[in-house]
């Protein structure tokens, strides 16, 4: 929301707003604008003035300000409806999605296109460390937008990435998630096979030939499909992966003829996925392979993203946005590959609506067995009941069982102080969480440093 409030207010329009309680960076990133949302919800900040209200997915019936909005009928839209009509019309959209990596992916192909000049407009789910900022305004053609699988608003429950106007989509991976929205893996395949059928016939699917369930959207496209990945037989494929403590090099091989050499600086072969899927999609709008091969390399990461916080005594602190089992897996070992031989920690707050619940507990046992050391801290969201909400204790019980030195550790003082107490010359520690995680990182490194 408050992204999309920056981009209004540099078009020229005005701007206000409320929240609950605001928080860097985002009230940084407002500041900067000048504008100074309204702290907490009253029905007489509503004025009629108005031209339009947009109703973020956290607002729901009973709010004082959604109250008045629909008792005197002030026109009101969600947020990917009003990016839709104010900013993707005339545009040619390039749509990534997917449970995991979309933000990394969407981050990569914007930039290959500003580094060679094409002056794309972007909007993602976080800060791009090239761009210094999640979005860009620009005079090109191109848009390149994050296409979120979460709901739109309390009165529209489909995806928001259904109001993007597709022209070109990747579909990198479908797993389940989101287990406040949706009911079961089917109901998440449905609003991917509904992306794919807005595709128009002159448009491009990209699809994720590791996934199984990314690969079965072709049968739902008219337009055509291409595939990418580590498998043999996908379009867009990596060979010759190569990775280390400076990043990945593989080859890109098209339809079985080279395409171009690169040397990313992110690790994992997570990240060759992102890479390839970034660099297909900007093939596909005129982008030659040299000049990929460039944006690439010189690609600084997405923050939260598998992002160094700092170094303390030969101790790397890792702050990362993983909270479902698949992405936590995924950046373990890739971790692991980059730095092998030395002790990796995982500290895992289960936060998010879908790590929080029992149903994700077998695979996030699974997924932390990646790890040398793990800790758990309490459950955030204490609301969920305890029928359907994850034991932190079940899950180091069972990883003790199988042999991984885990611990639960209730609060994050404990954390601290304890890792911090244990931690030694050339340890990795990845933190990950979805949200602030009571400044953890800044905190742990000042904990090692007085240790």
């Amino acid at each position: 929301m408050a992204t999309l409030a920056v981009m209004l207010k540099r078009r020229g329009d005005q701007v206000q707003g409320s929240d609950g309680a605001i928080y860097p960076p985002m009230s940084d990133l407002l500041a900067a604008e000048g504008i100074v949302p309204f702290e907490g919800y009253r029905a007489e900040q509503v004025g009629d003035h108005l031209d339009l209200v947009v109703v973020g997915n956290a607002i729901s019936r009973g709010n004082s300000e959604l109250e008045a909005v629909l008792d005197r009928k002030l026109r009101y839209a969600s947020l990917p409806e009003v990016v839709r009509d104010e900013f993707l019309w005339q545009t040619r959209s390039l749509v990534v999605a997917g449970t995991h990596g979309k933000t990394t992916t969407a981050a990569i192909a914007a930039w290959l296109l500003t580094h060679t000049g094409r002056d794309p407009s972007v909007l993602l789910g976080g800060v791009a460390q090239n761009l210094g900022a999640s979005y860009r305004l620009g005079s090109g053609a191109e848009f390149v937008i994050e296409g979120d699988e979460y709901d739109s608003a309390y009165f529209d429950k489909t995806a928001k990435f259904l109001k993007y106007l597709p022209d070109v989509a990747i579909v990198g991976n479908v797993e389940f998630d989101h287990a406040d929205i949706y009911d079961d893996l089917d109901a998440i395949r449905l609003a991917f096979r509904r992306l794919v059928r807005l595709i128009p016939d002159r448009g491009l699917l990209l699809l994720g030939a590791d996934s199984a369930e990314a690969s079965a959207l072709g049968a739902d496209a008219r337009c055509r499909v291409e595939s990418f990945g580590l498998s043999a037989g996908a379009d867009w494929r990596a060979v010759d992966v190569a990775a280390s403590a400076r990043g990945t090099t593989f080859g890109i091989a098209r339809r079985g003829q080279a395409f171009v050499e690169v040397a990313s600086p992110l690790l994992g072969g997570y990240n060759v996925r992102n890479v390839l899927a970034a660099a297909a999609m900007a093939a596909e709008v005129g982008l030659a392979p040299a000049a990929i091969a460039e944006g690439v390399a010189s690609f600084e990461g997405v923050r939260r993203r598998l992002e160094p916080r700092g170094e303390v005594r030969g101790v790397t602190v890792y702050d990362d946005f993983a909270h479902h089992p698949t992405a936590v897996a995924e950046t373990l070992a890739g971790v692991r590959a980059a730095y092998p031989g030395r002790r990796v920690w995982a500290i895992f707050e289960p936060r998010s609506a879908t790590a929080c619940r029992r149903v994700m507990e077998a695979d996030l046992t699974a997924a932390l067995q990646g790890a040398d050391e793990v800790v758990l801290p309490a459950v955030f969201r204490s609301s969920v009941p305890e029928a359907v909400r994850l034991s932190p204790e079940r899950v180091v019980a069972a990883l003790s069982a199988q042999g991984v030195h885990a611990r639960f550790l209730p609060t994050v003082d404990e954390i601290v102080g304890v890792v911090a107490s244990e931690a030694g010359e050339g340890d990795q520690i990845v933190v990950m969480s979805n949200g602030a995680f009571e400044n953890i990182h800044a905190r742990l490194l000042a904990a090692l440093g007085d240790a």
